[in-house]
């Protein structure tokens, strides 16, 4: 790395070449205040806070050597303006004077904080931005005492403009400084705000429809440095000073977005504790600073009124409430008359540790082998042995030599963060539907296909590669994997004319295709999958193994799966050997924990005894025989596993509501009155047993997952101005699992008959158990 010195304020300062003069002065701790510049954001210098005094040594023209002053020092020249220190990069030998050194930069910057108050309606005591305002602090530390300027030329703006339903307005608190423009435009890629008149009356207006389309609209209110821009959640809701934080992470995709929860006592829970906001909390390899509007506003369901509260058990035709104890007692005397012939349903939202002593309780208890992740997805051994490498970090990758292949998902609607990650990067997008994509055009070449022939598709990128690779490699390198003259055999009929014929991408984009990715230095392949049949992962993780895009940081198959703890639930599965039930196999129980088959369609087996926990009475609870209250996430805390096999914790951040408890003190409870003898205390306790049966996860001890380390950009509460209101973390980064790949000598080629399956992409807000709580979102809710 080509590091550049300079001196600021007298400290020296190495940074890398190209670092921009306020970036290097934060890096070792020096303050130049900024209001229009992010370091997310390219530099605009719009506002003029950032103005200091910069000199550079002075060369001799004719020899090209510094020029030395009279003590034999290298003279200085400085320049007559002040600069921006935002939008200039450092260089060799600068010097920088900034306002702890230079009264010209003292009164520049006290200068421009009088001029924006001219325009500013000084309500703080009423401001949404009070305790947190940049505007406010920076006038504390830089501003005039007193202003020459009279209040009734003020202009007078409107206030409570709704931008969209999710994002309040007020006009006369905005000072133009574009970050929420620059946003939109640069990091979501959605053009949805924009300036509007000139001058003083300057304001930002939405010129989408509906107002403010983007599913990122909550990110705007984040990094505003005023007042001018408030999620409707929080406006007017409480002072930042009254809240109580904790840490979380989002449960609603396979992303595992960093959350900070905002909570405060309220009416809405009894007089109890609520959530009365969501900030992102910084993870650079996960989410960055950045979450979905679904992440932000569909927590609603924590505090829903239609939350279950007490057991229940069937006495004929209607559900009625009724003792831990009694419910306890019908469910043991059930199951020990029923033992061996019990299957367990559950969600992908249940944590690491719940998933581990169900699997247990069912074991142990029920003597039964037989448990089942809801929904079914497939893939889940291939994604674990050829998944992203471990380093990999999705917003680092080059746009000059990667590539990204997504098959039958849409990243924008499905894993939204992911899509503004990977917006810059190159794509090609292989589905059956048109995605709801804002990435430039330019970036992704669509190869649309015949509904359910994904897969042929991918054979057909085989048979190219194949035919690349063979033609550029010694015949040694077959040493490198197995089952390569297999594949070359079965693949020698898919012909990019003949998987042209099946699938209805023409040959020529299958073919040009293949070669990019061949050519790529990293690869991503992101595949759907809900209704994905088994050859579809399998085929890529061929394509992945022949490309080279395995076992290394950046490359390898990324599954977007529909839940938070997909990837967790898949593997206690998978690795412990539980069975999917046969077909035709009749349980005579039913244990199910986070999940609503009956909501989706399907049906209950009749004669089944079933036992549902949940949190509210879904379609399948109101079938059940005896119902559980479980607890949402946020009144618990335990462990998900994202699909790039981070472990991440979150905390708890709610008392449970009425005699709800959390699903593994739950089964615990189940469990004693099996007459087994379990006594865990905390879910930590749960993890350290799960991570000593199960060796992948040898390494996701709480104490490993609370470990932190500095992130830049230095984001969060001890740094309003710089970055926004994103707190940062202090509570862990998490612990990304390797791939199995990673340490294997050689890799294994399979041929798996390619099956014709429609796969479903998933809105982003479709209807769903947790979703429709949410009030703030029900605008939005969509029904496929």
């Amino acid at each position: 790395m080509n590091l550049v010195n300079l001196f600021i304020d007298d400290q020296q300062v190495s940074v890398p070449a190209g670092t921009l003069v306020v970036d290097a002065a934060k890096s070792v701790g020096i303050t130049i205040p900024v209001f229009c510049y992010h370091p997310k954001l390219k530099p605009v210098g719009m506002c003029r806070m950032c103005l200091v005094e910069i000199g550079t040594p002075a060369i001799d023209r004719a020899t090209g050597q510094p020029v030395l002053d009279e003590s034999g020092q290298q003279k200085i020249v400085w320049n007559l303006k002040l600069q921006t220190a935002c939008t200039t990069p450092v260089s060799e030998g600068m010097q920088v004077r900034t306002a702890a050194q230079s009264d010209a930069v003292k009164a520049a910057q006290r200068e421009v904080l009088e001029l924006l108050l001219t325009s500013h309606p000084l309500d703080c005591p009423i401001c949404d931005k009070g305790g947190e305002c940049p505007l406010q602090n920076l006038t504390m530390a830089y501003g005039p005492g007193k202003t020459r300027f009279e209040f009734l030329d003020k202009q007078l703006l409107d206030k409570h403009v709704p931008l969209g339903d999710l994002i309040w307005l007020d006009r006369e608190r905005c000072i133009q400084c574009a970050r929420c423009v620059r946003f939109q435009d640069e990091i979501a890629g959605d053009h949805v705000l924009g300036f509007s008149e000139r001058g003083r009356k300057l304001e930002i207006i939405t010129f989408s429809a509906p107002p403010f389309n983007s599913h990122f609209s909550g990110n705007t209110t984040d990094i505003c440095p005023v007042g001018a821009l408030t999620t409707v959640d929080f406006h007017f809701r409480a002072r930042p000073w009254e809240l109580t934080n904790i840490p979380s992470l989002c449960p609603h995709c396979a992303v595992g977005c960093n959350l900070t929860l905002s909570t405060r006592r309220s009416a809405k829970r009894g007089g109890g504790w609520e959530i009365l906001r969501v900030m992102p909390r910084q993870n650079e390899q996960v989410n960055e600073i950045w979450i979905c509007d679904k992440g932000r506003f569909g927590h609603g369901h924590t505090h829903s009124p239609q939350r279950l509260t007490q057991p229940l058990v069937r006495w004929g035709e209607s559900l009625q409430p009724i003792s831990w104890d009694a419910a306890l007692a019908v469910v043991s005397e059930k199951l020990r008359l029923e033992s061996g012939k019990t299957v367990a349903l559950v969600g992908d939202c249940l944590p690491n540790e719940d998933v581990y002593l169900l699997g247990k309780l069912l074991r142990q208890g029920f003597k039964s082998d037989w448990m089942q992740m809801y929904p079914c997805v497939g893939g889940a051994q291939v994604a674990r042995q050829y998944g992203v490498a471990t380093g990999t970090n999705l917003g680092r990758l080059d746009p000059a030599n990667s590539v990204v292949l997504i098959v039958g998902a849409d990243l924008k609607e499905e894993a939204p963060v992911w899509n503004l990650r990977l917006r810059s990067i190159p794509k090609f997008q292989v589905s059956s539907f048109r995605p709801k994509n804002s990435t430039q055009p330019a970036q992704v070449t669509c190869l649309q296909c015949r509904e359910g022939t994904e897969t042929h598709v991918v054979l057909g990128l085989l048979n190219v590669t194949l035919n690349v690779i063979l033609e550029r490699h010694q015949a040694s390198d077959r040493n490198l994997v197995s089952g390569l003259a297999e594949l070359e055999a079965k693949l020698a009929e898919f012909t990019p004319a003949r998987v042209s014929e099946l699938t209805g991408v023409p040959p020529e984009a299958i073919v040009s295709t293949a070669r990019a990715l061949a050519a790529a230095g990293n690869t991503i392949f992101a595949f759907g999958t809900v209704g994905a049949p088994e050859s579809l992962p399998q085929h890529l993780a061929n394509l992945a193994v022949l490309t080279g895009h395995v076992g290394r940081p950046n490359n390898g198959l990324l599954p977007v799966w529909p839940h938070a703890n997909t990837q967790g639930v898949l593997d206690q599965i998978t690795t412990l050997g539980f069975q999917t039930p046969d077909f035709g196999f009749e349980p005579s129980t039913l244990y199910i924990a986070g999940a609503d088959p009956v909501g989706d369609g399907a049906e209950l087996p009749p004669s089944a005894f079933v036992i549902c926990q949940e949190l509210f009475a879904t379609e399948t609870a109101r079938k059940a025989d005896v119902v559980l209250p479980a607890v949402s996430w946020a009144e618990r805390d335990g462990t998900f596993t994202n699909a790039e096999r981070r472990v991440q914790r979150f905390y708890k951040a709610l008392p449970s509501l009425g005699q709800a408890q959390p699903d593994w003190q739950i089964m615990q409870r189940v469990a004693r009155k099996l007459g087994l003898d379990w006594n865990y205390a905390t879910s930590e306790e749960i993890m350290v047993e799960l991570a000593a049966t199960m060796p992948g996860y040898a390494q996701a001890t709480y104490a490993r997952l609370a470990q932190v380390a500095p992130q830049w950009p230095p984001v969060g509460y001890d740094d309003l101005y710089f970055g926004g209101t994103v707190y940062d973390n202090r509570d862990g980064l998490g612990v990304q699992l390797s791939a199995g790949c990673e340490s294997a000598e050689r890799y294994e080629l399979r041929w798996v008959e390619p099956q014709v399956a429609p796969i479903k992409a998933r809105p982003l807000y479709r209807r769903g158990t947790l979703v429709e709580k949410s009030e703030r979102l029900k605008a939005h809710l969509v029904d496929r």
